[in-house]
């Protein structure tokens, strides 16, 4: 099986990741105590399904009628579990579980600082990882309890400002968006993908006076 070579931006990325504080990528970081639960997400970067030079991030649209963010977007991951010795075995493990994604053709590249998310309470640590061995077969939505479908925006794409926007949450929560096959691209998940592009020195600037309210 062929192995590509990661984009010389993400690797400079993974090694620019551990000087970077949890503060820089949200404001809502691990409190003293930790969260109700630990867990993971994988941020996965891989080679395009028909174009291998371009590269590709793959998120999740949730199961429409899961009882938490149904219908939202996500990096495959969940709950740390027994037998988890690190965050990249939860991300790793709940990616096979969701998506059918083998994890032996992964390479991973770090760890970004935990954060928090209060709506849930969990403590979520991002693993950034490049699908360095592809399988033969595209990723799909393995639990369809979890997962309604897996999309695979490319880099490229979500790095033009014609394709940026911000939505406003009823809420008062403002953050960056994407719009990708119909799946609205907010919220952590987007939050977390606008920083790293960011750091990675790729994304230009954009128009974020484009304020969408969030649809319900």
């Amino acid at each position: 099986m062929t192995a590509y070579r990661a984009p010389s931006w993400l690797a400079a990325l993974a090694e620019t990741v551990p000087t970077i504080g949890g503060e820089r990528f949200s404001r809502f970081l691990p409190p003293p105590e930790g969260g109700r639960r630990q867990s993971a997400v994988l941020m996965l970067f891989a080679p395009g399904p028909q174009n291998p030079a371009e590269t590709t991030v793959v998120i999740t649209e949730r199961a429409h009628d899961m009882r938490s963010h149904a219908g939202q977007p996500a990096f495959p991951g969940g709950g740390t579990e027994d037998g988890d010795a690190r965050p990249a075995d939860t991300a790793l493990r709940e990616a096979w579980e969701e998506v059918g994604l083998e994890p032996g053709g992964v390479r991973i590249l770090g760890e970004l600082p935990t954060l928090h998310i209060p709506v849930s309470g969990y403590d979520v640590t991002p693993v950034l990882g490049w699908w360095r061995e592809p399988q033969p077969g595209e990723l799909w939505a393995k639990e369809p309890a979890e997962v309604a479908r897996v999309v695979r925006p490319s880099v490229d794409w979500l790095v033009d400002p014609a394709h940026r926007f911000v939505v406003r949450h009823p809420s008062g929560f403002v953050g960056p968006a994407w719009d990708v096959d119909g799946l609205l691209v907010w919220g952590f998940t987007a939050g977390l993908l606008d920083r790293v592009l960011d750091f990675a020195g790729i994304a230009p600037e954009w128009d974020r006076s484009d304020v969408r309210p969030l649809p319900f």
